[in-house]
């Protein structure tokens, strides 16, 4: 899962994204307004968590312009506590959730979950292929019944080959999706996990769901190989 923080405070924005980061998620930052709506508009993220009283222009309306250009992620934005009209224009300009400074890390990392597993239409709360399963709010994932431990990198890699399931997704992308905008991509560390997870998901079990598709990139089979 890939997400942006906006925050102006140099030292909260550290703090966010190393935290975010202990917990499995690829993390970039952004401090001012023009920043947050650049990054938004040019990556796909997963979610935003977005300081209301950040450098023009403000949360506010980072959050109405990133709606009005059809950006969907979900947004909690961050507030200043008692300021029941800041929560008020967060919401009306497009946040999915607010939380009030200062506030408990493990909240937000509770409504973070809860906002990426809101529609279950776009985000069903199991995402399987075959009898490979995946469970983003549980953290857990099995083949047949059987669980299989992933590190934080390779549960993101899975998770989003699994929600793009029999599509072919390039080296690139899953780079930008599973690593932050500041990694150097010029390493074949794609490839190593992708070999990882195929060591764990398909050879114990004498399957071959994730394919090589040369030149392009990988693709996870439909069926679960």
């Amino acid at each position: 899962m890939r997400l942006l923080v906006v925050e102006d405070d140099v030292k909260m924005a550290a703090l966010l994204k190393r935290s975010l980061k202990r917990e499995g998620y690829a993390v970039d930052v952004a401090n001012t307004g023009s920043e947050a709506v650049w990054a938004g508009s040019e990556f796909p993220y997963d979610a935003v968590v977005l300081d209301a009283m950040i450098p023009a222009p403000d949360g506010f309306e980072v959050c109405r312009q990133l709606r009005d250009d059809g950006k969907w992620m979900p947004v909690i934005m961050l507030t200043a506590r008692g300021a029941v009209g800041d929560r008020i224009r967060g919401l009306d300009a497009g946040a999915d959730d607010y939380l009030a400074k200062p506030f408990s890390f493990a909240e937000l990392l509770a409504r973070l979950r809860a906002l990426l597993r809101r529609d279950p239409g776009e985000r069903p709360t199991v995402l399987s292929a075959g009898d490979l399963e995946l469970d983003p709010a549980g953290h857990s994932v099995r083949r047949g019944g059987t669980p299989i431990p992933l590190s934080a990198r390779e549960f993101s890699m899975l998770e989003l080959l699994l929600r793009r399931k029999g599509e072919v997704i390039s080296r690139t992308a899953i780079l930008e999706h599973v690593w932050d905008f500041a990694y150097d991509g010029g390493s074949n560390v794609v490839d190593v996990y992708i070999r990882y997870l195929r060591e764990k998901i398909d050879r114990p079990f004498g399957r071959q769901a994730i394919e090589t598709v040369r030149g392009a990139g990988y693709r996870l089979r439909a069926d679960g190989g």
